[in-house]
């Protein structure tokens, strides 16, 4: 075709003349107004422009797109109709020549890679053949070399046998050579026999290894060939499947926007319920489950767990002699045996592991030594409290209703002998209350005896408190300044309390002091600091705080107040402190003359306020890092208590003494004795003591004058003990604490009483003897056989009667020779359960078919023999 001019080509097209010399121009064609234009830059133009909105240009276009429309009419209804229009695109991608070219060598590498692989592995294989055969070969040709040397060994063997032969043949007479001869025929023949089989053996094993070998060869062949044929086909399918890729991805997106553009179709109402339908199969065989046990677990909670019935759990309780509820709380052992009595796993749980995170949270920092805690225990008014205001160069006592000190007041005093914590108690039931919780809060015990007054009945009681907490014990012989003082009595009445002093041979260190004029208070500093020395007393000074509670109290204006004894770390005001079931920030801290106290170090008692509630005397005290773990921690001991009181057996109750005795739980009975006089107490006391045998002792843990207090109820719970009244009777406070706790209470009036009925507990608590009692002798007269039952033995009964139930011995000439039990007894045809004496019967012994006439079947019983201290 000709050439054009540009206006002739903007009139063709539709354009201006500007317009279409621009063009040409973005195009890199270089054209003016009146210019001609060939046929190959119209190519060019074109090309440029289709490439400019998308096209591929003069070429060959790499991407091609089909589209399809169908429409099709859905009934949903009697009368309605739905018109459904679906558009469905397919796009087809060409590669570049590039492309190609990689694939094509990335295809070649592949084929080589695996070629060569091949090759290797089918030389492995004929080189493994190879070498099987060898072996095989050397392995026939080595049997075959030791034949041929056995062979000539023999030939040999018969050389020497042949001259020896024709020498013993020539001293022969004509018949016996014959007869010689005759049988070296015969042994000739079998030994040649022996040698064809020998022979026959060895090619058959060596033909065998060859088609052993044979055989290896093919199968290796024949898994190579399918290998290849499996190859080929993966190959086929794999270039198949990478010609397709492009063009299915572009179909599934253009399919999947179409589809999700379009409205759903209704789901056919053939196949409605199919997809509902589940796919479970029930378990062949039981299904065994691990069990997560705590401490405690109620019955519902462990059936849960296992995936049973509360009932089956129940079951098997009563099963193993436990009547329980649903809601019934378990200790850990007792859950355990019925998770394996169930078939099941069982994995421990340690209901503490939140408290031990806390714990670990803490750092560990270097021990120094530390001042010691000195409690100050003694009677009323035997100068206590005066003593201690002497040693601070304070009035306490003048600040106290009438004198007497009613609260516990801890004291950190700075002395010439150094720092030392006091605390003051009244009617040691903090003390008591402490041990009762496995806390230790003092180091050493002061006991306080008034020179003129001696031992006292509250004197008795905190030495009881004080053995029963094993803690050193100091005694000071307050009031050395009046003229009624009689030092002898005093050390004679202790010593009879097994408190004896280092001038009589004992352990014990006695002070003279008085409180009023300040006599031997130096001394007994030394003695105290002497003795914390001994106990080399340490704790580490800095990190997180952790002590005991003394006392507590819930103040109108304050709220909930703690008196905390710190005993390792640093306490400081803003600290989140953890005392059992309360928790809460530190907001201020006082001492004992109610000085604001910003840090208080180990061995240092402060009033704490900030807590949730008003903690127990004796709880723990401990300083943590996260207010969201303590009051997790509160939480869960607050719900561990309830279960325990829940779950809380009356351990004390002589009515339970012999139960814990098997369970292991009491070695001893402990018992709290309170009389009216002296004399009833020191007599019943040591008939109580007189009981106590090898098995079975008697403690009294506690013993005094006058009415049952709150002090005797608190060591009675801490103790595991009995509490016994004899004439007196148990005030409020102590009722109250006996009721919570379930301690057991018994009141009597006569002594013979008391005796028989501890003296029956303590036999209930004995083990039990056993014996056994011949009941019925029976004499064999004769011994049928019988196809069913063996062994029936005729016999007569001679002494008392034999009964079918009972265990037997089988006597013969009086020795045992068999210990069982009956089979059968009979008497004519009729099974019998007893057969008395003068009778006959038939008795099968089980297990045991060697019985004789002449012997003896010996009937006996287990019978037990009640006990008795």
């Amino acid at each position: 075709m000709a050439d054009v001019s540009i206006e002739k080509l903007a009139t063709d097209i539709g354009t201006s003349v500007d317009r279409l010399i621009t063009q040409f121009n973005s195009a890199g064609i270089q054209k003016s107004a009146g210019a001609n234009v060939t046929e190959e830059e119209k190519r060019q133009l074109l090309d440029f422009l289709s490439k400019q909105h998308g096209g591929f240009g003069s070429g060959a276009p790499s991407r091609m797109t089909l589209q399809r429309k169908t429409t099709s009419t859905l009934s949903v209804g009697k009368s309605k109709a739905v018109t459904v229009e679906v558009r469905k695109k397919r796009t087809y991608v060409k590669r570049t020549d590039l492309e190609e070219q990689v694939l094509a060598e990335e295809e070649a590498k592949r084929l080589a890679a695996e070629q060569e692989a091949k090759l290797k592995a089918e030389q492995e294989a004929a080189e493994q053949a190879k070498k099987e055969a060898e072996e095989k070969a050397q392995k026939a040709a080595e049997a075959k070399a030791k034949a041929d040397a056995e062979r000539i060994a023999r030939a040999e063997k018969s050389k020497k046998e042949a001259e020896a032969r024709q020498a013993e043949e020539s001293a022969l007479s004509p018949a016996e050579k014959a007869e010689q001869d005759k049988a070296r025929a015969d042994a000739e023949k079998i030994r040649k026999a022996q040698e064809e089989e020998a022979q026959r053996k060895l090619e058959e094993d060596a033909k065998r290894a060859a088609e052993e070998a044979k055989k290896l060869a093919e199968e290796n062949s024949r898994r190579w060939k399918e290998e290849e044929e499996r190859r080929k086909k993966q190959e086929t399918e794999e270039v198949h499947l990478h010609s397709n890729r492009y063009a299915q991805e572009a179909e599934d997106a253009d399919d999947i926007k179409s589809e999700r553009n379009s409205k759903r179709r209704k789901k056919s109402k053939k196949n409605a319920g199919s997809d509902l339908k589940h796919a479970f199969n029930k378990p062949a065989q039981p299904v065994e489950r691990s069990v997560r046990i705590g401490e405690s677990i109620t019955v519902s909670e462990l059936a849960g767990k296992m995936a049973v019935k509360a009932t089956e759990v129940i079951k098997t309780l009563m099963k193993m002699g436990e009547m329980v509820t649903i809601n019934h709380v378990l200790d850990q052992e007792t859950a355990v045996l019925v998770v394996e009595e169930m078939g099941h796993k069982y994995e421990l749980v340690n209901d503490n592991a939140l408290e031990d995170e806390l714990l670990a949270d803490n750092e560990q920092h270097a021990e120094e030594t530390r001042a010691p805690v000195v409690t100050i225990m003694g009677h009323v008014d035997h100068g206590k409290t005066s003593l201690l205001d002497y040693i601070r160069r304070a009035k306490v006592a003048d600040g106290e209703a009438g004198g007497i000190t009613q609260h516990i007041g801890a004291y950190s005093v700075e002395t010439d002998k150094g720092r030392i914590a006091f605390l003051d108690t009244p009617g040691h039931a903090a003390f008591t209350a402490m041990r009762a919780r496995g806390a230790t809060a003092t180091d050493i015990v002061v006991l306080v005896v008034a020179a003129d007054d001696g031992v006292m009945p509250q004197t008795k009681e905190a030495i009881q408190h004080a053995k029963a907490a094993g803690v050193p014990l100091i005694v000071a012989v307050n009031k050395m300044d009046k003229d009624s003082v009689d030092v002898d009595r005093v050390k004679q009445e202790l010593s009879q309390l097994e408190v004896i002093s280092e001038e009589w041979g004992g352990e014990n260190q006695f002070l003279y002091v008085s409180a009023k004029t300040g006599m031997g208070i130096d001394d007994l500093l030394d003695a105290i600091i002497v003795q914390a020395e001994m106990l080399d007393l340490k704790a580490a000074p800095f990190g997180p705080a952790k002590g005991i509670v003394i006392e507590s109290r819930l103040d109108k204006g304050r709220g909930p107040v703690a008196s905390v004894l710190v005993q390792h770390g640093q306490l400081k005001a803003g600290d989140i402190l953890l005392c059992g079931i309360e928790y809460g920030r530190v907001k201020a801290m006082r001492d004992e003359n109610g000085k604001q106290v910003n840090v208080a170090g180990p061995s240092t008692p402060v009033e704490v306020l900030g807590l949730s509630g008003v903690p127990l005397a004796g709880e723990e005290a401990l300083v943590v890092q996260d207010e969201r773990k303590a009051r997790e921690v509160a939480s869960k001991r607050n719900m561990k208590q309830r279960e325990l009181k829940l779950a809380k057996q009356q351990k004390s109750k002589l009515e339970n003494m012999f139960a814990n005795m098997e369970a292991g739980k009491f070695s001893e009975l402990n018992v709290v004795l309170k009389a009216d006089v002296q004399g009833s107490v020191e007599a019943i006391a040591e008939s109580l003591m007189r009981l106590s045998t090898d098995e079975v002792k008697v403690n009294i843990v506690g013993s005094g004058v006058g009415g049952i207090t709150e002090t005797d109820a608190s060591l009675a719970n801490a103790s595991g003990a009995i509490v016994i009244g004899f004439n007196v009777r148990a005030d409020a406070t102590a009722r109250r604490i006996i009721e919570a706790e379930e301690i057991d209470l018994r009141y009597y009036s006569i002594i013979y009483n008391l005796i028989d009925e501890v003296k029956f507990a303590m036999t209930g608590m004995l083990a039990p003897e056993f014996k056994q009692q011949i009941i019925g002798l029976a004499e064999v007269r004769d011994v049928f056989k019988s196809p069913k039952l063996g062994a029936i033995a005729g016999c007569m009964v001679i002494e008392g009667s034999v009964k079918r139930s009972n265990p037997i011995r089988v006597l013969r000439d009086n020795v045992v020779i068999y210990e069982g039990e009956l089979e059968s007894l009979r008497r004519f045809k009729d099974d019998v359960q007893d057969v008395r004496n003068g009778m006959e019967c038939g008795i099968g012994v089980k297990n045991y078919n060697d019985v004789r006439a002449g012997d003896q079947i010996e009937v006996f019983e287990i019978v037990e023999v009640k006990r008795e201290l």
